[in-house]
């Protein structure tokens, strides 16, 4: 059996809709999108959403409309995909790294005031709703009022996550979400910015659009001929209607993923209280986990406290012979994420250490994301079970 760390929840519906463009002759961004766009803002109860090619070319958008850009200072946690920081990198301005709660694997709230009162050039906090969960975005809010910097919500993974009723994404200036098929949506490629700024609003329906004050849609039907103003130096980040196609179908099954998806999460996490080497996902009650993905953290058994960078590579070690086990019987398993501190680029620019951020360290070299897709069988999810373990019985 080959049991895939992730798989797209597509039906009839996509298979049907995504023609339409096609036999309208409407492909770019049009009546699907906005389709999209509108489910999108329904459900996250923003007041404004704009579909992207991508959440990367979401979140550059939202730093470019929030005047973000050479010798401005952007704080990130360590610990998260490469693209939250490439984004500030490509407006000129730096990304700081903060590190990370080891049981959330979001920024650690503790260590963000701090670097923000050391850094008179910080201009706005980057966090990111990591796997599903949303960071601290009460705490973080706060302190971002209390300097007066800006709020750029990093939810690719954040569909459906929420706290105290609050959707990901809404807490903060902008949100930004990923549609990639490792998410619980898919749409190919793919990404939707939200916000509640009316002035933000419309500079962002220009940029993503080479700064055009009308879109070709609108264009359309009103049959204008001459070409628009044009006030901003753009981009084009829109994204095309047969991706909105499908995005109009996930919208209107996303109450089914992620009941399925939140349902196998509940089994994961009853089925692996058996094993003391592996910590499954943790948060308060007041948070609901949207489940991106499941990651546990693999402790080989031995407290997190009082971790050394030593210890993190011992323990990494049985981790990767762990996964390697998993993988030689078919089952897909995934490092959570980066530490982006230890990559090639920025542990070369700003001459990094591992240990400097030590919890990003430990969840790069322990966390162990596990199958999870909404059309996981009874069979597949025991077949994992039942090697997690196998493997564990010879470690």
């Amino acid at each position: 059996m080959n049991i895939p760390i992730s798989k797209p929840y597509f039906d009839k519906c996509e298979s049907e809709n995504i023609v339409k463009p096609l036999h309208s002759g409407w492909v770019v961004q049009g009546k699907f999108v906005k389709e999209f766009e509108e489910l999108f803002c329904t459900h996250t109860k923003a007041k404004f959403t704009h579909a992207t090619t991508s959440c990367t070319t979401a979140l550059h958008l939202a730093l470019v409309a929030l005047d973000i850009g050479l010798g401005d200072e952007v704080i990130i946690p360590s610990f998260t995909y490469i693209a939250t920081a490439n984004t500030i990198e490509q407006c000129g301005a730096k990304p700081l790294f903060c590190d990370i709660e080891l049981d959330s694997f979001n920024i650690d709230i503790a260590k963000l005031e701090d670097i923000i009162k050391s850094n008179p050039k910080v201009k706005a906090i980057m966090p990111v709703n990591l796997f599903g969960l949303c960071a601290n975005m009460d705490a973080i809010v706060k302190l971002a009022k209390k300097y007066d910097l800006k709020t750029i919500e990093d939810s690719a993974c954040g569909f459906d996550a929420w706290l105290n009723n609050k959707h990901s994404g809404t807490f903060g200036d902008i949100g930004c979400f990923s549609f990639h098929p490792r998410k619980s949506l898919c749409t190919g490629e793919g990404g939707m910015l939200i916000t509640d700024s009316d002035e933000l609003n419309v500079k962002i329906t220009q940029l993503k659009d080479h700064g055009a004050s009308k879109s070709d849609m609108l264009r359309h039907e009103e049959g204008g001929s001459l070409l628009p103003e044009f006030n901003f130096a753009g981009f084009n980040y829109r994204m095309t209607d047969m991706q909105g196609a499908l995005g109009v179908c996930q919208m209107h099954k996303a109450d089914e993923i992620m009941r399925k998806k939140r349902a196998l999460a509940k089994k994961y996490d009853e089925a692996l209280r058996e094993f003391d080497f592996l910590q499954t996902p943790k948060y308060d009650e007041n948070y609901i986990h949207g489940y991106q993905s499941y990651v546990c953290l693999f402790t080989d058994g031995k407290n997190m406290q009082d971790l050394t960078k030593k210890k993190i590579d011992a323990i990494n070690v049985k981790r990767n012979t762990f996964m390697q086990k998993l993988e030689s019987f078919g089952i897909a398993t995934r490092q959570g994420t980066h530490a982006v501190h230890t990559l090639g680029f920025y542990k070369k620019k700003y001459d990094f250490k591992d240990e400097y951020f030590l919890m990003s360290y430990a969840a790069d070299r322990l966390s162990i994301a596990l199958p999870l897709y909404p059309q996981m069988s009874n069979e597949e999810f025991d077949y994992v079970i039942s090697y997690i373990r196998s493997c564990a019985n010879l470690s």
